[in-house]
């Protein structure tokens, strides 16, 4: 992903979420809590496009792609 680029953002976001990400990812403050969550796209993004060309190829997999 390169360098990380900073930028100061004004977004309107749902408190529940950003409470629900700070527990999940055990942080205390809403801009850790945005930024894994976001880090955490990201990775699963490059996941699927790594495992795109897997599909199909376990036997006995009828699930379609991409999995959730």
């Amino acid at each position: 992903m390169g360098a990380p680029s900073l930028k100061h953002k004004h977004l309107v976001l749902d408190q529940r979420k950003i409470n629900a990400a700070k527990r999940y990812f055990g942080v205390q403050s809403e801009q850790e809590a945005v930024d894994k969550a976001l880090s955490l796209l990201v990775e699963e993004q490059r996941l699927n496009k790594a495992l795109k060309p897997l599909k199909g190829v376990l036997k006995g997999d009828n699930r379609p792609w991409p999995y959730r």
